[in-house]
């Protein structure tokens, strides 16, 4: 069987001198690992194609429950993420990510459209680094069943207080006035405009998602309780995440 789909690398995986086992993001078919067959040959007309970051349309066939990649026809590359460290070290933490929570075997429109979207920002340079990690990080484990509820109070049912309190384990809001007797260290405190923008996130049409700031210390503050949550949600911490927070200035 064949079939043709957009798809945009997030994983490889070399198998010898001349090929590799690439991890796919489609729009149709979500997670997929497709072998391609002499991709790192010189020459090869699916090197580019089947790297990281590599958008195309791909040409599969599936055999069993295995699929091959017959041929790739370039997109995207996103030279300009490619040639800033930072820049790709927040792209591979994005990607594995996104290996670890979009669905496999069912459609990922959202999925891929968000990592693109993010993708092109940061190759642009309309929107930073920081701007775009927890917003994708966020967006990404709501759209993978993990959203929080961010609503309100869970015990007074308020929308808008002074502070509220947020728990990563459960995903809720307490208001401080509820919150009498909270437990250090299993809560963080969210400022009125850290909470906005994480309901922005959250609950805005895709093409309003990027359209939100923040002064820099509730970046800050967005970017701890994001990265956070997503930790705490899936009991794990990521290698590309740790190699991109050890690049930020002290």
């Amino acid at each position: 069987m064949r079939m043709t789909t957009d798809g945009i690398v997030i994983a490889t995986t070399n198998i010898d001198e001349c090929d590799r086992l690439v991890t796919l993001l489609s729009a149709e078919i979500g997670v997929v690992r497709a072998y391609a067959r002499g991709a790192k040959r010189p020459g090869s007309k699916l090197s580019g194609s089947t790297e990281l970051l590599g958008y195309s349309r791909f040409v599969l066939f599936k055999h069993k429950d295995r699929f091959t990649i017959d041929s790739a026809d370039s997109n995207a590359l996103f030279f300009g993420v490619r040639q800033d460290l930072t820049k790709l070290s927040l792209a591979s933490y994005l990607c594995e990510l996104c290996a670890d929570t979009a669905p496999a075997g069912e459609p990922a429109k959202e999925q891929q459209r968000l990592l693109l979207n993010c993708l092109h920002l940061l190759e642009t340079g309309k929107r930073s680094a920081e701007f775009i990690k927890p917003l994708y990080e966020l967006r990404q484990i709501s759209l993978s069943g993990y959203m929080p509820d961010l609503v309100a109070c869970r015990e007074c049912g308020q929308y808008e207080r002074p502070l509220f309190h947020f728990y990563p384990v459960s995903g809720e809001l307490v208001c401080a006035e509820c919150d009498t007797a909270p437990k250090a260290g299993q809560y963080v405190e969210l400022s009125p405009s850290v909470l906005a923008a994480m309901r922005h996130i959250l609950y805005s049409d895709a093409g309003k998602l990027y359209s939100f700031t923040l002064s820099q210390q509730a970046l800050l503050q967005l970017t701890a309780v994001c990265e956070r949550y997503v930790k705490t949600q899936l009991s794990r911490s990521f290698k590309t995440l740790d190699f991109y927070n050890a690049m930020l200035p002290n």
